[in-house]
């Protein structure tokens, strides 16, 4: 692993359009390990709730499956849900995204894995929006910092099972 590897990183964020969000990050671990962590309910328990408690009450991978996470932090508790949309094993997840505190916003997400050479993984998160006000709300709302510490957690999980 070379030094810059080793750097912590963070997600480049970007508005690509007036309704979408684009992330990019890239992970060091291959493609299905990325995939099991993104899939795989005990594993997303680890690392998707910034490092603080999370229960997934369900997770039905498969198209028309639907997922409920509840998120316990120091200002309460924080529960998202949606329905899965498309499961391509591997490669690309498509589901539906909203949050308890703002039901009827509903995002579309789709996340894409790209393997990379040595064994690295690219994932590629788009999140439309409804309306440009949706979008630009989710912008100012701490998500970065959000997507960044789940990130980190999401790294650490990825280096303890490597």
């Amino acid at each position: 692993m070379n030094d810059s590897t080793k750097r912590p990183q963070t997600a480049k964020v970007t508005t690509p359009s007036d309704r979408t969000i684009l992330i990019e990050r890239t992970f060091n671990a291959p493609r299905h390990r990325v995939w099991a962590a993104f899939t795989d309910p005990s594993l997303v328990a680890q690392w998707w709730g910034r490092g603080n408690k999370l229960v997934i009450e369900r997770m039905e991978v498969e198209r028309g499956g639907h997922w409920r996470f509840v998120e316990h932090s120091p200002d309460g508790s924080h529960g998202f849900e949606g329905r899965y949309r498309e499961v391509t094993p591997e490669s690309r997840l498509s589901y539906t995204f909203e949050w308890d505190g703002m039901p009827g916003h509903v995002i579309v997400e789709t996340v894409e894995l790209e393997e990379l050479p040595d064994r690295r993984t690219r994932v590629v998160n788009t999140s439309l929006f409804h309306t440009n006000e949706d979008r630009d709300g989710m912008m100012s709302s701490g998500m970065e910092q959000g997507l960044n510490q789940s990130y980190a957690a999401l790294d650490r999980l990825l280096e303890t099972n490597a």
